[in-house]
């Protein structure tokens, strides 16, 4: 159950009646005021019209209050319900937006003023205000990065930071012997400018002229990984020099360039990716984005699964994970319809999605 919405206090419903009551009993007077002056005493028998107008504007304003009082409190909670899905950037955005409508209309209808005839400037001047205002809300929230970073500080919010996929990144050795970034900015996943320092590719360059053959391969296809990435037409190289000189190690260097240039950290060293993000480093760490789309089982792994069709092949049953990936279990067409506990023996992956086959634990040497 949704939790009920807090009663707004009475004292604040009947402080709005006691503003309307005032506000009637004001307007009383003043119609009162001008009856009398028109003769309006000897109609009313020689009473005297300003109490009669005022206790009729007071009467009339105690039964209105109430009812405009409780009206400004339910319009003021549905408010506050919508507005609290909206960021407070958001907010922050439009009302700063709404002011610059409200000068560039004033700026603009001003010269309605000119008319002479104020029953029919003030209405056309307010409706111009409102129709800007409304206009400029409308703006600041949907360009409400641009609005934010020319007006944010002076509102106390902090100034937004990039994502860090927008970020330039530095890439690590790591990432260029692994090769597996080619594939992930061929899928469209990464792109932009990726910055290679001169001593990562010291580092490959040494590598690749060692005398061992593995480190030798590793080496040559570090230097084959870049070259790969500069032909892709969504990314851009750009090898850049040796910007801290007085750090010796390799990893601390691409550390302080990170924070001098503001720079993402691309790499697949678990401990540099912990290392930078201590330091304040945005980091990129290939490993994160495998985890993230893992297989959610994997062979060997034991799953229950409701079968619910036969397979193509004799004697299959076929099941799904909660994901939706499909599960051909062996032998099982008899439990078609039920639960069953399978034993994973393999897990394809191709490029239409998952496909995990398995057998009952029973045929897997297990006891259910």
């Amino acid at each position: 159950m949704s939790p009920r919405p807090a009663r707004v206090p009475n004292a604040v419903v009947e402080l709005l009646r006691l503003c309307v009551v005032v506000f009637f009993a004001g307007l009383g007077f003043e119609v009162a005021s001008i009856a009398a002056a028109n003769g309006g005493a000897e109609s009313l028998g020689g009473i005297d019209p300003v109490w009669v107008g005022l206790l009729l504007g007071t009467a009339v304003g105690f039964v209105l209050g109430g009812v405009i009082g409780r009206a400004t409190e339910r319009t003021v909670s549905a408010t506050e319900r919508s507005l609290g899905d909206l960021s407070a950037e958001h907010i922050v955005a439009g009302v700063f937006g709404a002011i610059i409508g409200v000068l560039a209309g004033a700026a603009v209808a001003w010269p309605v003023f000119l008319i002479g005839n104020r029953a029919l400037a003030v209405p056309l001047f307010a409706f111009v205000m409102v129709t800007l205002a409304l206009l400029g809300y409308r703006v600041g929230t949907a360009r409400r990065d641009s609005m934010l970073g020319l007006f944010g500080a002076s509102a106390g919010l902090p100034p937004r930071q990039p994502a860090t996929a927008l970020l330039p990144r530095i890439v690590d050795t790591s990432v260029a012997i692994d090769g597996r970034v080619v594939a992930v900015v061929q899928a469209g996943f990464l792109g932009g400018r990726m910055l290679v320092p001169v001593p990562v590719l010291a580092e490959l360059q040494g590598l690749a002229d060692a005398g061992d053959d593995l480190r030798r391969s590793r080496g040559r296809r570090g230097l084959e990984v870049l070259e790969a990435l500069r032909r892709e037409p969504g990314v851009e190289v750009e090898v850049i020099g040796d910007e801290a000189v007085e750090v010796p190690d390799v990893d601390a260097k691409l550390v302080r360039m990170a924070l001098d240039r503001g720079a993402a950290l691309l790499t697949l060293d678990t401990n540099l990716a912990k290392s930078a993000a201590l330091a304040g480093v945005r980091v990129m760490n290939l490993h994160a984005l495998a985890l993230a789309v893992r297989p959610p089982v994997t062979a060997g792994d034991e799953v229950s699964v409701l079968l619910t069709k036969a397979g193509k092949e004799p004697g299959q049953a076929v099941g799904y994970l909660d994901d939706g990936t499909m599960v051909v279990v062996e032998r099982a067409r008899d439990r078609v319809g039920h639960e069953a506990l399978v034993h994973v023996t393999s897990v394809l992956t191709t490029a239409n999605g998952r496909m995990v086959f398995a057998k009952p634990l029973t045929l897997a040497g297990h006891q259910p």
